[in-house]
């Protein structure tokens, strides 16, 4: 098995540049940077719908995305608590007798 590898912000910026760019294809910069194609093309399409930031020096999410991000996790998270509540008090109202 494979481990997973991390690439940093600005690898992403730079892939997504070469990829963008006139003359240029997605699968020929993956090659070249020895990264699959789908991933390259998953980055392009976070920088082209705004997930992500152009700008160099900046992390690639926003603070307002990241705290989006954390917020749904949090909310998935109380719904299953929520959720096991509700079962366990069906149980444990149900009548013996």
């Amino acid at each position: 098995m494979r481990t997973r590898r991390k690439f940093t912000d600005e690898f992403k910026r730079e892939a997504v540049r070469l990829a963008t760019a006139p003359g240029n294809s997605i699968a020929a910069v993956a090659k070249d940077l020895g990264v699959d194609r789908s991933v390259v093309a998953d980055w392009v399409k976070k920088f082209q719908d705004g997930r992500y930031e152009a700008a160099p020096g900046k992390p690639l999410k926003s603070d307002t995305q990241a705290e989006n991000e954390q917020l749904r996790r949090e909310l998935a998270r109380v719904k299953m608590e929520r959720d096991i509540l509700k079962k366990a008090l069906g149980y444990f109202a149900k009548d013996p007798t």
